[in-house]
């Protein structure tokens, strides 16, 4: 190998191995000259945070300072307040000591002076004592005789004054009273309008033809007495064209015969068998027509939570009448009216429309049970747990003198149901029999001259002989007349006795 590069080699090493060692430490002058300013800032830094902590140092100070300085002031304004309520105190405590002292005062006096109040009493009834005794002794009676002398020569003198005075008051008592009465009940009746009932004791089945007549009548008459032992109702047949009669008080009677016939002739197979099989299909129908019937007048009357068989028994009124009326009806309507005067008296109107509504409940089985209608309903009810104003509206609708209010508003809604024109309907004999009672019960007492049964019965006008009876007589004879047609006789509504006395002189000027 040539020197030259030998040479070359080593001066290269040489430059780089001076190189590295300058490199070197030019690094360490760079580092250390960072690190000399790195604790330059961190000093600075330093210096300057126990500055500001000095600062806030004495700022807290300064505030403190401030702080304590208020709460001396304020307890300063504290103590001055505290002494001036204190005087305040003081001066209320001695204005109270002087008055306590001054009722002290009075009191004392107060109590001489009921002490001498007591002595002039003992002074006076002591005086009183003494004058009634010479009065006694100058009249010869005693005080409890003088007294009763005093009020009899009053009551002689003063009979006509009473009798006026009395008919006065009672009459001012219920004028009122019956005019607003009197205003409820007609437009609670303007409210409330009903068919027209009519008695009837028949229904007509229609036949297709005449010859049918023949096949229900059945050989010697076997169909038809068939039908008359299983339904209790006489079958008439006659030359009604086209229709036949079935006759009987009961309706449910004529209902179960009406549907079991209806249904022979459908048939067309008319035998006694086919009539048993029948008439128990109609028992059935008509089971469900009554407890439909019963649940389309509960819902109607809005009264839920009745047990099944008291619907059932519901269901019934609508083959019960009464006067040609039909109970169902009749028992709705009122209802309905019973529920209107409770709302007009500010009373519970569900509440009243359940004891009208159930009022004749007893009636539905009274046919079939021994006992009034009033009594049945009442054990009816009771029996299925019914409140007690609804059991006892049903027992004493007919009672001069009802359970409560809600007996009162049910007897008063009957009365209007039962009175209304057309609503019920008597036979010719029954109408007259009635009036025929109603003028014998009235003229059965003493001092009668005539006795007139006048609007349908609704009204007894008496004339008695004025030499007899008196003015207070009169007064009281006819509230006795009015009781004693309440005890004995039966009528719906009710009958307005109005009792006549006059004077007539007669004298010609000659």
């Amino acid at each position: 190998m040539p020197i030259k590069w030998i040479i070359a080699g080593i001066v290269a090493a040489l430059s780089g191995a001076l190189g590295l060692a300058v490199g070197y430490y030019l690094r360490k002058q760079i580092a250390r000259g960072e690190a000399n300013s790195v604790e330059a800032k961190a000093e600075t830094m330093l210096t300057e945070a126990k500055n500001k902590q000095q600062g806030i140092i004495l700022e807290g100070k300064e505030k403190a300072v401030q702080a304590l300085d208020e709460v001396k002031r304020e307890e300063q304004r504290l103590r001055q307040d505290l002494q001036k309520e204190k005087q305040r105190l003081e001066q209320r405590e001695n204005t109270f000591d002087q008055k306590l002292l001054e009722i002290q005062d009075k009191e004392a006096k107060l109590v001489e002076k009921i002490e001498r109040v007591k002595q002039i009493k003992v002074e006076i009834e002591g005086l009183r004592d003494q004058q009634i005794t010479k009065l006694q002794e100058v009249a010869g009676l005693s005080k409890d005789d003088a007294r009763d002398e005093l009020l009899k020569k009053i009551e002689e003198v003063s009979k006509t004054d009473l009798l006026g005075r009395v008919i006065k008051l009672e009459k001012e008592s219920t004028e009122v009273y019956e005019e607003k009465a009197r205003e409820i009940l007609s437009d609670c009746m303007q409210r409330c309008a009903s068919s027209v009932a009519a008695e009837n004791t028949a229904t007509i089945v229609n036949i297709p033809s005449e010859e049918m007549k023949g096949r229900i009548i059945g050989k010697e008459g076997r169909n038809i007495k068939t039908i008359e032992k299983l339904t209790g109702c006489e079958i008439v047949i006659d030359d009604t064209p086209d229709s036949i009669i079935i006759s009987g008080f009961s309706m449910i009677r004529r209902q179960i015969a009406r549907l079991a016939l209806e249904k022979l002739i459908a048939d067309g197979r008319i035998q006694p068998a086919r009539i048993e099989e029948f008439v128990e299909k109609a028992k059935q129908d008509l089971s469900l027509d009554i407890k439909k019937a019963g649940e389309e007048a509960l819902y109607k009357m809005g009264i839920t939570g009745i047990d099944p068989k008291l619907v059932n028994i519901v269901g019934r009124l609508k083959y019960r009448t009464s006067y040609g009326q039909s109970v169902m009806n009749h028992s709705m309507e009122v209802g309905y009216v019973s529920g209107m005067i409770a709302n007009e008296l500010g009373l519970n109107a569900t509440l009243a429309k359940k004891c009208g509504f159930f009022h004749d409940i007893g009636k539905a089985v009274d046919h079939e049970t021994q006992g009034s209608h009033p009594e049945i309903g009442h054990l009816i009810l009771k029996k299925f747990n019914m409140d007690e104003d609804v059991a006892q509206a049903a027992l004493t609708h007919h009672h001069d003198k009802p359970y409560n209010i809600y007996s009162s508003i049910a007897k008063a809604a009957d009365a209007i149901s039962a009175s209304r024109v057309g609503a019920r309907r008597d036979s010719y004999e029954q109408y007259v029999a009635r009036l025929e009672d109603l003028e014998k019960t009235a003229s059965s007492f003493t001092g009668i001259e005539k006795v007139y049964a006048i609007q349908a019965g609704r009204e007894v006008r008496i004339f008695v002989r004025p030499n007899e009876i008196d003015d207070y007589s009169a007064f009281q004879l006819a509230k006795d007349i009015a009781h004693k047609i309440e005890q004995e006789l039966k009528y719906p509504g009710e009958i307005r006795v109005t009792l006549i006395r006059e004077t007539r002189v007669v004298e010609y000027a000659k």
